[in-house]
Formats: C-alpha cells, structure tokens, sequence
C-alpha cells in the first residue's frame, strides 16, 4: 500500500439501474472501495433490462468501478413472485424481490470475500427502507458477510441521483422494472390521461 493512502473496504453493491448508482456509487467511493453487482430477474421487458445493464456498463466505466453481471434468470423470479402478483406495489411482491436481489448479493459478497455488502434501492422513494433494513440484517446474520444499512434517499440522496442521471443522459423510468409495476403505471398514465 503507497504511502499516505489508506485501506478502504470493499463493499459489493447491489444496483438496480445506472439512474439510481449514480449517486450512491459516488456517494459509497468517499469511504469504501464499491464493486458494482448488477443482479435484475425482475426487470422486463428483456430490452429494458439490456437498456439498463447497458446504462450501469457506461456507468462502472465512467466512475471505474468494477462492475459484476448477475444471470437474468426471469423465470426464477417468477416462480418467487406468482403468490403475490395479486398484491400492489410496496406489497409482500416487493419484499419478496427485494429478499431474493439481496439475498445474491450477500451470497455473492460472501464467496468473493467482500467485506459488506448494501443496495441502491434505499435511494428511491418507492421503495420500503425498513424492509430493505430488516433483509440486510437477516442476511448479516445468516451469510456471515456485514450489511451497510443506508437509506441513500436521505441528505437529498434521490434528488442528486435525478440530477446525475440527467448529466450523465441515462434513462429515468416510470416504473420499477417488473412487468407488475409497467402495468400499474401504464394504468396510472390513463387514469391522469381521464382527469
């Protein structure tokens, strides 16, 4: 280690899209050494999801952080999700994917001997923190590897992620990624179209 530099931890750092990383990346690379995992079974369409893996390669690239591509195993997060398609956004279908994104990443950070490991959906509004919380916890507990508990939407987290993301030129979606919240939206969108 050169002179004067000191050690900084590793941290794995689940991402959800490019729009959200952008802040949090930045914002983690202050006090930890980030590894980017992009790991998205709910993201649909496939071309969104190619869209949005494509927007975190530009990303990592710019910020240089490694970046780790996860499988894109749709069906699996089908199977997990089909008890609870039923339910709302910011229901049990949403923890549940929450818990399986989180849940590889504590796995993966585990097998790659990573210190911690956290996720940029605390950044959004729509997300639960306090579930997110409670997953990483679990997790901690269970892998062996330390959760960051950060609720990255703080301190003007979302709004600065809103402004990168414009700077940067990357996407901002309407929708989480599932084919659930596309359709809420899409419902949303004809609702205020009505008004």
């Amino acid at each position: 280690m050169e002179e004067g530099k000191k050690e900084t931890k590793r941290i794995l750092v689940h991402s959800c899209c490019a729009s959200c990383a952008s802040y949090v990346l930045e914002h983690i690379k202050e006090n930890f050494s980030p590894v980017a995992f992009f790991y998205n079974p709910n993201i649909h369409p496939q071309s969104e999801y190619l869209l949005r893996l494509n927007e975190m390669r530009a990303l990592c690239n710019k910020l240089q952080v490694p970046l780790i591509e996860g499988p894109y195993n749709s069906d699996r997060w089908w199977d997990l999700i089909d008890p609870y398609k039923h339910l709302p956004e910011r229901s049990e279908r949403c923890r549940a994917c929450y818990q399986m994104r989180l849940q590889e990443t504590a796995i993966l950070a585990n097998e790659m001997k990573i210190d911690l490991f956290t996720t940029t959906l605390s950044v959004s509004p729509h997300k639960v923190y306090r579930w997110i919380e409670e997953i990483g916890r679990q997790l901690e507990a269970d892998r062996g590897v330390r959760f960051h508990p950060e609720d990255f939407k703080k301190k003007d987290g979302f709004k600065k992620s809103v402004e990168l993301s414009k700077r940067y030129g990357f996407t901002r979606q309407d929708y989480c990624g599932c084919y659930l919240s596309l359709s809420e939206a899409f419902e949303r969108e004809k609702r205020k179209k009505k008004s």
